[in-house]
């Protein structure tokens, strides 16, 4: 089985998904018999589930050595080669992501043999989950850069042919030239589309991501495109088009809305714990071998500034005696040992956070969107609408976590106090976080940098090691690692191994830049 996972495969006799089987704990669909348009479509969500909802293996074996470490979204105790990507970790989801990959494909092979007549009644299962689909295969070239991608997948489309089915590497530029020309025509689809009822009340059912509402698919959409736009708008082969389609977007709202505030979020929510789609394991992904630590960085901004987010993300350690302390990155991992082991340390918020079964899984929220807009309207000299952006994505960043707080089934850490509108306006005002105080543009667009990293912290650290590696504006300590050739950080994730050892004549051309000093093309700064 690792021997074909690279290539995306559909297994031998795979067809679907039964609608009981996903009403019955969303079963794998690779084991179900019959499979139609709205079925694959959920079986291709829920394959990815665990990459969007919190989950134990995502937090725990992929993210807790690696990403959450590399934007000091957490405090750890150093060791030696602590900044080479975990290999299990890469691999799994290298291997995730290919299988979801196939999922997609399986799709486009059940529709295309559909009558046109059908296809066109279930278009709008075509696009949500291409949009879907994309927006995950952004965050893999981010990681990566160049991917298997135009030829992956389709050993089902290629009649089980295994020789012809070895897919080559695309470039992420040419990936995400694809991308952004497809999700343009969709946006504009999205607002003409007539979908018959028989079709919508399939649709609607088998959405786990916004239940069928098209003009949250159009904010997906629409924000998506934003998202990606702004991470390749310094690349010298993007700007030009990164600065025309979001002025686009920005200049007819009622054509291309954004998420532009919580209610309209986009996100996996949970309904039923004994299903699949549940955040039970992000207690011990998140919590145990102590990778819920906070980081002094995160922590001591937050105090100086008195960021009222503070006892909502994070509570004190048991010996602190209410004290919040980070962990200084800094110290030796001896003393950094001790003083974990002490509880004095702040740790995550475990009601809010970890132990919140009921967390979604955040695909796109309010407050990113506003922090993107800000530094668009900063950078094209409108100061006022890049301040009142900044502002607005902090109000919505601390109405997130107060609200997200209200969904949790545990009351292991105190209970909050109401959020008091009052407290955030001292935040905003605040130095190190007040606009009108700021230096230049230069320091403002470390204040959007800054306010980005708290709002992403181990929610969404796959954004956060983009945009920090894109704007490359926070200057983090990290200890240098003389045990290991990787001494500070990386700029990417090396392929798994599978790649050279069952891709290996596709693999030589990436061959070169199959390092963790290569930055990706977007990585200009």
């Amino acid at each position: 089985m690792k021997k074909i996972l690279f290539l995306a495969v559909v297994l031998t006799g795979f067809t679907a998904c039964q609608k009981s089987d996903f009403e019955e704990n969303y079963a794998d669909p690779g084991k179900i018999a019959t499979t139609n348009v709205e079925k694959q479509f959920t079986g291709m969500i829920v394959t990815n589930r665990e990459y969007v909802v919190p989950s134990y293996w995502n937090y725990f074996v992929v993210l807790r050595t690696s990403i959450n470490r590399y934007v000091q979204a957490v405090g750890w105790e150093n060791g030696a080669n602590q900044y080479i990507p975990p290999a299990a970790g890469v691999s799994d989801r290298w291997n995730n992501y290919y299988n979801f990959l196939a999922q997609f494909r399986e799709l486009e092979k059940v529709y295309n043999a559909l009558p046109a007549e059908s296809q066109a009644q279930n278009r709008i299962f075509m696009i949500a989950a291409t949009v879907y689909f994309y927006d995950h295969t952004q965050k893999v070239i981010d990681l990566h850069g160049d991917i298997p991608w135009t030829a992956a997948g389709k050993l089902s489309t290629n009649g089980g042919d295994y020789a012809n089915s070895y897919p080559a590497y695309d470039r992420a530029q040419d990936i995400y030239t694809k991308m952004l020309d497809d999700l343009k025509g969709i946006a504009a689809e999205l607002n003409t589309i007539e979908v018959p009822a028989g079709i919508f009340a399939g649709f609607k059912t088998q959405d786990l991501i916004n239940k069928g509402d098209n003009e949250k698919w159009k904010r997906y959409v629409n924000s998506l495109r934003l998202r990606m736009l702004m991470r390749v708008s310094d690349a010298t082969d993007f700007s030009a088009r990164a600065a025309s389609e979001i002025a686009e977007i920005l200049g007819n709202p009622s054509q291309y809305p954004l998420v532009t505030e919580n209610s309209q979020n986009i996100q996996i929510n949970i309904f039923d714990l004994n299903s699949a789609i549940n955040s039970q394991g992000f207690q011990s992904g998140l919590e145990d071998w102590n990778g819920n630590i906070a980081g002094a960085e995160m922590i001591d901004h937050m105090k100086a500034s008195a960021d009222p987010r503070l006892p909502a993300i994070f509570e004190p350690g048991a010996n602190a005696a209410g004290e919040f302390t980070g962990l200084d990155q800094m110290l030796t991992g001896a003393n950094q040992a001790s003083l974990i082991a002490g509880g004095t340390i702040a740790i995550y918020n475990r009601s809010t956070i970890s132990r919140n079964d009921f967390f979604p899984g955040m695909l796109i929220n309010a407050a990113e969107i506003s922090f993107y807009l800000s530094e668009y309207y900063l950078k094209n000299g409108d100061d006022a609408a890049a301040k009142t952006a900044y502002e607005n994505g902090i109000r919505q960043s601390t109405d997130f976590y107060y609200w997200v707080r209200t969904l949790t089934n545990d009351n292991t850490s105190p209970a909050l106090d109401p959020l008091d509108p009052a407290d955030v306006d001292a935040y905003i005002a605040s130095p190190g976080v007040d606009w009108d105080a700021a230096a230049d543009d230069d320091a403002k667009l470390k204040l959007i940098a800054t306010e980005k990293w708290i709002n992403y912290n181990v929610i969404q650290p796959l954004e956060s090691w983009s945009e920090l590696r894109r704007l490359d504006k926070l200057d983090f300590d990290f200890e240098i690692d003389n045990s290991s050739a990787q001494q500070q950080p990386p700029t990417r994730w090396f392929y798994p191994g599978s790649e050279s050892t069952y891709n290996s004549q596709n693999y030589e051309a990436v061959r070169s830049s199959d390092n963790l000093t290569t930055r990706l093309f977007w990585d200009v700064q």
